[in-house]
């Protein structure tokens, strides 16, 4: 007895090449999006967290005060205009 191997045709190898060319380019765009974060964006994260004294995630213009540049233009960093700069407003700032 012998057996039947099926053969796979040239559409079917094109077929799978596709398929995995597809998915190979999603998973690769997807970690692009959560790549690490830059030397730039610690030493953002790092002067703001050095500038936050109470640790609230928040910077007051008192705390704003040790960061010249932040404190003269803190109404333009406080986007919300909560009276306080988010960390993401700060970060937001430092990249303009």
């Amino acid at each position: 007895m012998s057996r039947h191997h099926p053969r796979i045709t040239a559409f079917e190898i094109r077929s799978l090449m596709l398929i995995a060319s597809v998915t190979l380019g999603a998973a690769s765009s997807a970690y692009a999006q959560n790549a690490p974060t830059t030397a730039a964006d610690a030493q953002v994260t790092a002067a703001f967290t050095k500038a936050d004294k109470n640790a609230d995630g928040l910077l007051s213009r008192e705390e704003a005060a040790s960061l010249p540049a932040v404190a003269a233009n803190f109404d333009k960093v406080d986007a919300d205009k909560d009276g306080s700069i988010s960390a993401a407003e700060f970060g937001k700032a430092m990249k303009m």
